[in-house]
Formats: C-alpha cells, sequence, structure tokens
C-alpha cells in the first residue's frame, strides 16, 4: 500500500474550515473514490485552518496515476489555501488503526 500526504493552510479569514470540509466530502470524495487503486483517506485539520490528507492507495502506480486529479483538485480549491498545499509519496509499512467511529 502507498499514500500521498499533503499538507494544507486553509485561509480562515476568507473560508469556514468547516465549510471546506463539506467541499471536500460532497465535492472531492466522489471523484477520488473512482480512482482505481483508492483505498481511502484521513484528514485531519486544526482550528486555525492547518491540515493533513493521507490517501491510501493500492499501489505505487495507483498513487501516481491519481497525481492527475489531485493536481486538478489542489488547483480547484486554490483560493482557500493561504499558502501552496504540498505533496510527498509514501509506502505504508505499517498501521495500526485507531477506533474510531466512521461517518458515511
Amino acid at each position: 500500500m502507498y499514500s500521498r500526504v499533503t499538507l494544507l493552510d486553509v485561509d480562515t479569514l476568507r473560508t469556514d474550515v468547516d465549510e471546506v470540509l463539506e467541499q471536500f466530502k460532497n465535492g472531492v470524495m466522489p471523484r477520488v473514490r473512482e480512482v482505481p487503486g483508492y483505498e481511502g483517506v484521513v484528514v485531519m485539520l486544526t482550528p486555525e485552518g492547518k491540515g493533513m490528507i493521507v490517501s491510501f492507495w493500492e499501489s505505487e502506480e495507483a498513487a501516481e496515476a491519481s497525481a492527475g486529479l489531485a493536481a486538478s483538485l489542489v488547483e480547484e480549491f486554490v483560493t482557500i489555501y493561504r499558502s501552496p498545499a504540498g505533496r510527498e509519496h509514501y509506502e505504508v509499512v505499517y498501521v495500526e488503526p485507531p477506533k474510531v467511529a466512521i461517518e458515511a
């Protein structure tokens, strides 16, 4: 399994963090779920707008193939950021998931 980590900083003077999360869940995720090799995502946000998105992919090739969509989504939401989002790829070598409620 591979992951893409996207670091972001939402401009909270112009955009509400809760609204950004709703846009992500309702506007971005339906498109991401359609990408072959997609296996899941974790989104973390602070009230100040700092955030991290970790998406999981079946293979390195799937993660790389999804990069085009990821870049277009970052461009689509460019007006909400204080600074450009950063992206890195990692191989997932160990996972111990937390016991959390999963939202549908």
